[in-house]
């Protein structure tokens, strides 16, 4: 019998037990028939308010844009097109001013 690995670990040492999986190695304990979203990507702004995706947001402090004399001014707003996972500008956003740009959720708050 083949169970799936740890979501947490990626062990495959994982046993059942009483309908549940269980992991030895980091002893983190599932359900098979529940839907986990724990590990789901989840951005939050500098007040700790998730975003998603057709938030509208404002910048909180000003920012330099990298290869442009132009900044992001504090109390910029916009609205966000996109989030991205595994970079440091999670969120894709337009900017009246400068244009498309990727903005770092810690210096906006959603509005």
């Amino acid at each position: 019998m083949s169970f799936p690995p740890c979501p947490k670990c990626k062990s495959e040492y994982v046993y059942e037990d009483q309908g549940t999986y269980v992991c030895p190695e980091c002893a983190y304990e599932w359900n098979p028939l529940e839907n986990n979203d724990e590990d789901a990507f989840v951005v939050r702004d500098a007040n700790g308010n998730e975003i998603s995706v057709g938030d509208k947001i404002t910048l909180i402090k000003d920012l330099k844009v990298k290869g442009s004399s132009q900044g992001l001014k504090i109390g910029s707003k916009s609205t966000v097109r996109r989030i991205v996972e595994g970079k440091d500008h999670e969120l894709d956003c337009r900017f009246p001013s400068i244009g498309e740009i990727m903005v770092t959720a810690k210096f906006v708050k959603k509005v």
